[in-house]
């Protein structure tokens, strides 16, 4: 089975609130994988963007640290935004879902978990790649 946009998740990540800040929490069960590859992107001006492929066999959970963003994923048939502002909730991305990242507030930074280890072959970069990768 291919995933679709209803393959698409926001988790909340468990916290633990304090008067001196709040603390998350990403361990154990928080996201369905095992994280192999951890980055972020930051200092992204508000009119570019990022992302622009997807994965195969690779999983992604994205949080927004500080500030906001928006996520624009297409599953070959449909497409949806969302927007992460909050570091205590993060998007699972499961394979085969097409994402852009735009509209970056000034300051924002997003951390990527990923389920493995940087792999070129595993990248959908062109995106008649993509159509056709979702109906074979």
């Amino acid at each position: 089975m291919k995933n679709s946009i209803d393959n698409i998740e926001i988790i909340e990540i468990p916290k633990i609130t304090d008067p001196r800040g709040n603390l998350a929490v990403i361990e154990k069960d928080s996201i369905p994988y095992q994280i192999k590859r951890v980055y972020y992107l930051y200092d992204v001006p508000s009119d570019a963007y990022r992302g622009g492929h997807a994965h195969k066999e690779q999983l992604e959970f994205l949080i927004a640290l500080s500030g906001s963003f928006e996520v624009v994923l297409d599953d070959g048939k449909q497409k949806r935004k969302i927007m992460l502002n909050k570091p205590d909730k993060g998007l699972l991305i499961p394979t085969g879902i097409w994402r852009e990242l735009e509209n970056f507030s000034s300051g924002s930074v997003c951390l990527v978990l990923a389920s493995d280890e940087f792999d070129e072959d595993d990248y959908i970069r062109d995106y008649k790649e993509f159509k056709d990768y979702k109906v074979s």
